[in-house]
């Protein structure tokens, strides 16, 4: 079969909100893929949503079939580095859910074993396609603002109540950190590049909160500063992205909608599909502010540029040093917060 006709055959491990809301509906609506398998726990589940597709009770049924390239890694986030090693060591191109691993070095020993294998291992970063930092970072390398000299990246939400799921009790790899961290760290360092230094808060906010869940680090380079900031108590919320620059301030009101999307069941690629009724502001201090429409966003675009990757057609959409170098912030950013000292991200791969 020609690589242009090809189906990539994915399976995937875990049937939470990650593999359920996501990856399984971006995977079935990216031309040149086809989902053969499921590992879950929850069979019922799976074939509620997807009647016939195989399901596997444990993810080393799935990693033992034949017919599957690809696995893509939906677990908590303490499965991450042993299911990605055992899915190399079968033979299979890997996707990992953020984030990459629980440290550095276990992100480290995921890329070896993906050399060792020469196969691809690449980290589900699918923020980067999100209709609020397209036009941020569209307006940003266009000039519209001259150098940037303050960069400023929230997700705050109002959940005043503690959820009884994985992410938000003690345990290896919870706490809003790793969950959000990831993304707002990976957006940064495609912008910016790493930082010099990490300075870092973490607190437990909520009543019965257990592991964080308010974060405020702040990235140094030169003469700019990053703050990513996130929260769980903003009932009014907050401007996703402020950024001065030389000449002028942009600001990115409302959020990226496709998550929301998804959580209503619509099918990527349909009519309305990332698009975005908020416009990106521009100020500079003298006239009104002018509005730029925000493009569209299609998380459908990693899975599309994956594709070309697994082909030999492209590079990989995440490379490995990029995710190595995202690892090295969040972990930079936990010793800064446990320490109260600046800290310096570890640097190579």
């Amino acid at each position: 079969m020609a690589d242009d006709e090809r189906h990539i055959r994915a399976g995937l491990i875990g049937y939470g909100y990650a593999g359920r809301t996501f990856h399984a509906p971006l995977i079935r609506a990216t031309a040149g893929y086809s989902l053969v398998a499921v590992a879950s726990s929850d069979a019922a589940k799976v074939q509620a949503d997807l009647p016939g597709i195989a399901v596997e009770q444990a993810p080393a049924a799935l990693l033992r079939r034949d017919d599957i390239d690809l696995v893509v890694i939906a677990t908590p986030n303490d499965s991450h580095r042993p299911l990605a090693e055992m899915a190399l060591a079968a033979g299979k191109h890997v996707v990992v859910d953020k984030p990459f691993a629980l440290s550095h070095a276990d992100a480290q020993a995921v890329v070896a074993a993906a050399e060792a294998a020469h196969r691809h291992v690449a980290v589900f970063q699918n923020r980067r396609w999100d209709s609020d930092f397209l036009a941020i970072r569209q307006a940003i390398e266009t000039g519209r603002i001259g150098a940037v000299r303050h960069f400023e990246s929230h997700v705050d939400r109002f959940r005043p109540q503690v959820r009884p799921r994985w992410r938000e009790a003690a345990g290896p790899g919870a706490g809003l950190w790793l969950d959000l961290g990831p993304h707002l760290v990976d957006q940064a360092l495609c912008l910016f590049g790493s930082p010099s230094r990490v300075i870092a808060s973490f607190a437990a906010q909520r009543q019965g909160a257990t592991v964080e869940d308010w974060a405020h680090v702040v990235l140094e380079y030169p003469a700019l500063r990053v703050i990513l900031h996130a929260g769980m108590l903003a009932a009014g919320g907050s401007h996703r992205f402020t950024v001065h620059g030389e000449t002028g301030t942009l600001v990115k009101r409302a959020a990226d909608r496709q998550e929301d999307q998804l959580r209503a069941g619509m099918i990527p690629g349909a009519p309305g599909w990332g698009e975005d009724p908020d416009d990106l502001l521009l100020l500079d201090g003298a006239s009104p502010p002018l509005s730029l429409p925000a493009p569209a966003g299609d998380h459908r675009a990693f899975y599309a540029a994956l594709r070309e990757a697994l082909l030999g057609r492209a590079p990989n959409p995440v490379r490995p040093d990029e995710a190595l170098a995202v690892m090295a912030v969040l972990d930079a950013a936990a010793r800064a917060a446990s320490t109260g000292n600046a800290a310096v991200p570890v640097s190579g791969a």
